[in-house]
């Protein structure tokens, strides 16, 4: 099962990197493969013909199991993770890829937006999200006891959607 982290942060090795990776290790039982930091792609993200960008994004649609992890920047995921999302074709640009959404915020004011905000997006995408999105208060990025309710309940489906996946 190969696992990815893409985090949209537009801070380089960010909180909600750090997080995302946590999550990742947790659901997968191991440290994730891959880790696409979307910030450290730069200006390329508005080259459609960037091989770099090309490269970031076989990554993710290659694999069985990716947390895609943003912060709350006005109510919603950032511009910098919708950039890199639309380097994806609709419908099949993330077919057999099981994606898992976390958001990071403030206050608990957007709990909801990983799962009315960033999961569609990615359901668009043709990814499977089985477990609902996340939202982690940015005060307990760190803590690993964050996750644990969750991990608890989704980990097994997770791991076990994500091994028996068929690439598309």
């Amino acid at each position: 099962m190969q696992v990815t982290v893409v985090t949209g942060n537009p801070k380089v090795a960010s909180r909600t990197l750090d997080a995302a990776i946590m999550l990742a290790s947790r659901l997968a039982g191991r440290a994730p493969d891959h880790v696409v930091d979307v910030a450290t792609l730069g200006p390329a993200l508005l080259d459609w013909g960037d091989p770099d960008i090309a490269a970031a994004v076989d990554t993710v649609s290659s694999s069985d199991l990716v947390v895609v992890a943003s912060p709350t920047f006005k109510a919603t995921y950032t511009g910098l993770l919708k950039l890199f999302l639309d380097q994806f074709p609709t419908g099949t640009g993330l077919a057999g890829v099981v994606a898992v959404p976390l958001m990071l915020g403030a206050g608990p004011a957007h709990a909801l937006a990983p799962e009315l905000l960033l999961r569609p997006v990615l359901v668009e995408l043709g990814a499977t999200v089985v477990a609902p999105g996340t939202y982690l208060q940015e005060s307990r990025y760190d803590d690993p006891s964050a996750f644990d309710a969750y991990v608890a309940r989704w980990a097994s489906p997770v791991r076990a959607l994500a091994a028996a996946a068929v690439p598309a």
